[in-house]
Order: C-alpha cells, then sequence, then structure tokens
C-alpha cells in the first residue's frame, strides 16, 4: 500500500508549497515514485512536463478523495499532500488520513508560536525548519530562538531546510530543462529524511556531484486527477538511514 504524507499547519507562507514539490522531486530522485497533490483551491496546478513525480489535481473534496483512493492502490508509490493554509478543519482531516505529517515553519516567533500549538493539537507530527538561514550569524540566532521557544519539543524538530533561491523554480508553471545541483540535494535531504522517518530503504546518493538533468516520469500511471511528469543549536530529532 502507498504512503501519505501531509504538509500541513494553520501559518500561511511557511513553504508547505515549495516544501510539497521539493519532496517529490526528491523522492523521484532516490528513485521513489510518487504524486504531488495539490488541494488549494487558490492556486492552480503546475505543468507536469519535465518533473520526477506525478501531478494531482485534488481541489474539490470528491477528488481529493478519488486520488487518495488511487494513491493507495498503488503498491510503492507516495502521495505527497500540500495542505495549503489557514484550513483547520481540512489540517485535521487530512492529519486522519496520513502517515506521516510535517509542519514546515520559518524563523520567526509568529511561526515558532503558530508550529507549537499544531504540535499539540497534531501529536504525530513533525515540525519542519523551512527557508532556514544559510548566514552563520543568522543560522545562530534562529537556532538559538527555536531551542528557547520549542523547548519540550526537540525530538520533534528535523533538520532545517536551508533557504535556497532556486527552490522558486519547482513553482514554476513549467520546469526548466536542468535545474541547479544545490537543488537536487536539497530535495534529496528532504526525501531521505522523509524516508526516515517511514523507515523506507533508499539506494542513492543524497548528494550529486553534477547537475541532474530533468527527464518525465518514465512509470507515470493514469489515475485519476494525475497527469504524468517525470555554536549555539537546537538538538534537531535523529534519524539513522536504514
Amino acid at each position: 500500500m502507498a504512503q501519505i504524507v501531509c504538509i500541513i499547519g494553520n501559518k500561511g507562507g511557511t513553504g508547505k508549497t515549495t516544501v510539497s514539490h521539493m519532496l517529490a522531486q526528491g523522492l523521484g530522485l532516490l528513485g521513489q515514485r510518487s504524486a504531488c497533490v495539490l488541494t488549494d483551491p487558490d492556486r492552480e496546478p503546475l505543468d507536469p512536463a519535465g518533473r520526477r513525480y506525478l501531478i494531482a489535481d485534488a481541489r474539490s473534496r470528491e477528488a481529493l478523495a478519488k486520488v487518495i483512493d488511487k494513491i493507495r492502490e498503488l503498491p510503492g508509490w507516495m502521495g505527497v499532500i500540500d495542505g495549503g493554509a489557514n484550513r483547520s478543519q481540512a489540517d485535521r482531516e487530512l492529519y486522519a488520513i496520513a502517515d506521516l505529517v510535517l509542519l514546515p515553519f520559518r524563523d520567526s516567533h509568529e511561526d515558532m508560536r503558530t508550529v507549537i500549538r499544531d504540535l499539540q493539537t497534531f501529536r504525530r507530527a513533525w515540525a519542519l525548519p523551512c527557508q532556514w538561514p544559510t548566514n552563520p550569524w543568522q543560522r545562530q540566532a534562529a537556532e538559538r530562538t527555536t531551542g528557547q521557544m520549542l523547548a519540550g519539543f526537540e525530538e520533534r524538530v528535523l533538520e532545517p531546510v536551508a533557504a535556497l533561491s532556486a527552490s522558486k523554480l519547482l513553482l514554476q508553471r513549467r520546469l526548466p530543462e536542468t535545474v541547479p545541483t544545490s537543488l537536487a540535494n536539497a530535495c534529496r535531504r528532504i526525501a531521505g529524511q522523509t524516508l526516515d522517518l517511514l523507515r523506507l530503504r533508499y539506494e542513492q546518493p543524497l548528494e550529486e556531484p553534477v547537475a541532474d538533468r530533468i527527464t518525465d516520469a518514465a512509470d507515470a500511471v493514469d489515475a485519476v486527477g494525475m497527469t504524468p511528469g517525470a555554536p549555539a543549536r537546537p538538538a534537531y530529532a535523529s534519524l539513522t538511514h536504514h
């Protein structure tokens, strides 16, 4: 049976959509077949050409149910559901069906207050620092704040996803023919964390020394709503690769 990963959270602007596409792209780069599922009615589906994953349009309750049922029927697949923001009831429903729940948050006090409430509500969820500063001083300050505000939740805070300008390429309507190696490696790392959490194996390396050329997904399926495409720091949760 396929696994379902939901990216949810009540705060807007935390990077849920970016994380969803990075995760799906990274899964493809690690040899895992997946579909990125759009649920936010205010967004439009992206062009699937050239992606390492499928695109599923599930912007209605009926479409979402059909897409999830279809994904569950596909052995070895994963569904990555972009939950959107400020939809508490939708978050609860997605949490109930998910095998894994990620709660992105940024390095602001408001984001951290919100993710704390979400961690208290969704007891199986993991907090994922996103758009994390890469400047050493800014990162140190962000990690100090995280360590202070999320004290008591350290075991549920994953390694940060660093701010990467190239990540916006995945949200373009049409993907470029090539993507920077830095983006491909960042996608692999978030996918590796996710597969570790799900205790699923992967064989491909998490780092690639040369730029990745994007190709169409080779094993696309004809499914409802899917289109083929190809110093001070907190103690982040420790995951062991299987």
